[in-house]
């Protein structure tokens, strides 16, 4: 299950590394081998590794480009 999520401060990518500071965005995945799953386990992605992982995209609407977790 998805969940994007606003950092408090100092939320750590999983995938990257990167230190996810105060306000930036971020999505918590359940996995299980790589895949995503209705329960596995918890997995913190920045807006950078959810991109290149698929998760995240970004849409046009009225004319405005807006990323979003939602498949």
């Amino acid at each position: 299950m998805r969940r994007g999520c606003i950092s408090l401060g100092n939320i750590k990518c999983d995938k990257c590394g990167r230190i996810i500071g105060y306000p930036e965005r971020y999505l918590v995945v359940d996995e299980k081998n790589g895949e995503e799953v209705a329960k596995g386990d918890t997995v913190r992605y920045c807006v950078e590794c959810a991109l290149d992982k698929g998760y995240a995209h970004y849409r046009e609407e009225k004319g405005e480009r807006t990323l979003t977790f939602l498949p």
